[in-house]
């Protein structure tokens, strides 16, 4: 297994725009690749998931992986993911990017609004189709991720003033 490196914006923008591609195939490279970015998730302090289009991955699949347990102990692999149901209810809570950091690697955090429920159909890095039903953070955490693989990041939420904002700490 190796750590990849994680795009940043903006000097990685082309790339963190790109679109994951649709996973046909669950070989072993496949799986290396699944592996490889749970290491760089372990391995990246603080970070609760991480898609493949943000990282450094050529042809990134459709693929997100997902732990934040404590303990780094409940992996979750969901490839070519969608989400079929969204509540009606939405929250605001602030939101970070491992790939939206300041030039000194800072963290930076703004408000989105996000659905608190949602139901995704996906399936696991063996192939195997599940439907999950989650809310809350892991549901945040999933509609982030999979924005991610759609070439939409958090700071695209953002208008005006707090865009404005948000991009001057980006530059400082």
């Amino acid at each position: 297994m190796s750590k990849i490196r994680i795009l940043q914006y903006p000097q990685d923008l082309d790339l963190l725009r790109r679109t994951g591609i649709e996973v046909t195939t669950f070989d072993e490279n496949f799986k290396k690749t699944v592996a490889d970015m749970f290491e760089t998730l372990y391995a990246s302090d603080g970070c609760a998931a991480l898609a493949a289009t943000q990282l450094d991955i050529p042809n990134a699949p459709y693929v997100t992986v997902i732990d934040f347990s404590p303990e780094k102990n409940k992996p979750l692999c969901l490839v070519n993911a969608k989400i079929t149901e969204f509540s009606e209810g939405q929250d605001l809570l602030r939101e970070g990017c491992m790939s939206v950091n300041s030039r000194k690697g800072k963290s930076i955090t703004s408000g989105i609004e996000r659905s608190i429920n949602i139901t995704v159909e996906a399936q696991d890095e063996d192939g195997k189709k599940t439907i999950l039903h989650e809310s809350g953070f892991m549901a945040r955490v999933i509609q982030h991720e999979l924005d991610h693989l759609q070439g939409k990041l958090y700071i695209d939420y953002l208008t005006g003033l707090r865009r404005k904002t948000i991009e001057r700490k980006i530059l400082s």
